[in-house]
């Protein structure tokens, strides 16, 4: 079989998976989970083949011209190099797990079949985003990615959290993906095609008329897709939905692909030089800002989710100083280990019996609960801290060697400024990062919060994923520098000295830092009697997550006597903590800004439509009627009075007859 037709198959099977399980999801049960995890898992497999076969040489390139537009083609293309090789690989790998976690996680929800399929539609959306050659094409993934996130981010949608969350989701990226429309048909006008491998020869030729301005639609885009500031506070809140709809989303789907799409069209960004400045500063504010903001959250998810963001700054970081290997590799890295952390932080919410939101306050005596998720945990939890020898080590080290390199003028086409901007926000991440992660760990294993009744192991589908997942976490960044260069373009993903020093020694002073802070603070808590909590009925994770959202109570028992944990990000924080906490009420400034005006206007529109328009739509059927009324009266059926109506005419016409002649 060919290289083209395996690469066809790839976004092909996750796709007629999604489509059989929402016809037979209902008249035939028993199919759903075998359909659910065998197409992506064998998707899996031609991925791989087809990276094998690509090997970082020269790229795969086929097409065929859908329909002929009468100007610019939009062509069903494949354009596979390293990058894209690589990234199919990682999609079809945690979609994989996914599906076969939540075979367990989510065993009796009764929407678990459409479920099911929206997530192999999901990736089957971000596989044609990988392998697309063609920007429209392309656009599609993007947007059913959109829609697929709609759905499951408000799969309980019976609870008022999670459908605000869904409809923030799409509106927000949404409001990015216009200017991103615009952009793309600008760059597709002045190329002439939608084909990426011409749009990349006409930026070669310098054939681009207005590259500052396409740049800058097209990052608006990348920044709602990839929830990068200002556009990134829908991640946060997507939280409501089921935490393995999280782990897809964070790690392999959605925000991976903005930063996939300037890894892709990286050129395009760097003929302009005020783009790569922005694109600088973007990463910069995002890495600092929800670096703080997850030293504040008390939800371990919403940690994860600012997390995510801060990783998703390093690798737009890493693009601003032009260097996508190092952008594409920590995505790669950075799938394996937040997969791991979002599924362990499913059974740690099951265990703790917090509810979906699950508040690391409430979490007490998890170690010995739940070993398995402890372990893997601490593994995906050093490799986001970047401590080496572990994956995140060598894939950060990555992108703080490229700050470097372009701080000191080694990399030509980008500016200083960029470097030394992407750098200095670097290493303060670093710091930051390490320290919520400590955090984390402290708060949800080492916790004093009230312990939930022990309702036995988690399902050996869900524990079996999370030691799948911990074996690249620790291992794929020491192998993949070493062993994929050449999907890297080539590129020595060897770490330098001077950050890999730099980089962590911030790490390890943010942990010790945060340690010693909860130690402070442990010392300091009163000891109070704990609540009452009571029993709650065995039942699968995802049903006590979606049975504690509707109740927005604990999923076990009273905890509100509990006493308030050590936390360390009080103590570091200070009076920051309370505007950390709330994302720096970004929120509320869009809603004085744009929320607010908007729904003032509504009011307004829908006033002079009621009261104005209205008002002339009546009176236009009013005035008809009355005419009516007074000519109904005048048809009584007496023959006597329509005589004297007659003569009375006949009068009045007469002497007005007279009065005229007299006139004259």
């Amino acid at each position: 079989m060919t290289t083209t037709t395996l690469a066809v198959l790839v976004p092909l099977l996750p796709f007629l998976g999604a489509a059989a399980g929402l016809l037979l999801g209902r008249i035939a049960p028993g199919y759903v989970r075998p359909l659910a995890v065998l197409p992506t898992l064998a998707a899996l497999a031609p991925a791989a083949v087809v990276a094998v076969r690509q090997g970082g040489d020269a790229a795969i390139d086929s097409a065929t011209e859908l329909t002929p537009t009468g100007s610019v083609p939009v062509e069903l293309a494949l354009h596979i190099d390293g990058f894209a090789a690589l990234v199919a690989v990682l999609v079809a790998f945690v979609a994989t797990c996914v599906q076969i976690y939540s075979t367990g996680y989510l065993r009796d929800d009764p929407r678990y079949p459409s479920y099911a399929a929206l997530v192999s539609l999901f990736t089957s959306a971000m596989l044609l985003v990988v392998y697309s050659g063609d920007l429209i094409v392309l656009l599609v993934g993007w947007e059913v990615m959109g829609i697929c996130s709609y759905f499951l981010v408000g799969h309980y949608w019976e609870t008022p959290e999670a459908r605000a969350a869904s409809i923030k989701a799409f509106l927000v990226t949404k409001l990015g993906d216009v200017p991103f429309l615009i952009g793309l048909f600008a760059l597709a006008t002045d190329a002439g095609s939608f084909r990426i491998t011409k749009v990349l020869s006409t930026v070669a030729n310098g054939g681009l008329h207005h590259p500052t301005l396409i740049a800058l639609l097209l990052l608006a885009g990348v920044a709602g897709k990839s929830a990068q500031f200002p556009l990134h506070t829908w991640l946060p809140d997507a939280m409501a939905g089921p935490t393995p709809v999280s782990a897809l989303i964070h790690a392999a789907t959605m925000v991976a692909a903005g930063v996939y799409f300037v890894a892709r069209l990286l050129p395009v960004f760097e003929a302009s030089s005020a783009a790569m400045v922005v694109l600088a500063v973007m990463a910069a504010v995002t890495m600092a800002g929800s670096g703080l903001a997850a030293l504040a959250q008390d939800d371990i998810k919403r940690v994860l989710a600012y997390s995510t963001i801060g990783q998703l700054g390093y690798m737009t970081g890493a693009l601003a100083v032009g260097d996508r290997g190092a952008a594409v590799f920590h995505l790669l890295s950075h799938g394996a280990f937040k997969a791991l952390l979002f599924l362990a932080a499913g059974v740690v919410i099951h265990a703790s019996g917090t509810n979906s939101l699950a508040a690391m306050s409430r979490m007490g005596n998890l170690r010995a609960r739940v070993p398995d998720a402890f372990w893997t945990m601490t593994v995906a939890l050093l490799a986001l801290a970047a401590i080496p020898p572990f994956s995140g080590f060598f894939s950060k080290e990555s992108v703080l060697g490229a700050a470097e390199h372009a701080a000191t003028g080694d990399t030509a086409h980008i500016p200083g400024v960029a470097g030394w901007i992407v750098l200095v926000a670097g290493l303060l991440a670093a710091l930051l990062t390490a320290a919520y992660a400590t955090r984390l760990w402290l708060l949800a294993f080492h916790g004093r919060g009230v312990e939930a009744p022990d309702h036995g192991r988690q399902p050996v589908a869900m524990n079996a994923v999370l030691w799948v997942l911990a074996v690249p976490s620790l291992a794929l960044g020491g192998l993949a520098y070493r062993v994929l260069p050449d999907w890297f373009d080539g590129r020595d993903l060897t770490p330098t000295l001077t950050t890999s020093v730099l980089g962590t020694g911030v790490a390890l002073v943010g942990g010790i830092l945060t340690y010693g802070a909860w130690r402070h603070t442990t010392a300091l808590v009163a000891r109070a009697p704990l609540g009452a909590v009571a029993a709650h009925p065995e039942g699968d994770a995802g049903l006590v997550e979606a049975e504690a959202i509707a109740s927005h109570t604990p999923a076990y028992g009273d905890v509100a006597s509990a006493p308030d944990p050590a936390d360390p990000g009080r103590l570091l924080l200070g009076p920051l903590h309370r505007h950390a906490a709330t994302g720096f009420h970004l929120d509320a400034v869009y809603a004085a800004l744009f929320v607010r005006p908007v729904l003032a206007a509504a009011s307004l529109v829908r006033f002079l439509d009621r009261e104005v328009v209205d008002t002339y739509v009546r009176g236009a059927g009013t005035l008809p009627r009355l005419l009516g009324a007074a000519v109904r009266r005048a048809q009584t059926g007496n023959l006597q009075t329509y005589v004297s109506a007659l003569l009375a005419g006949t009068v009045v016409l007469t002497v007005a007859v007279l009065l005229v002649a007299t006139g004259a």
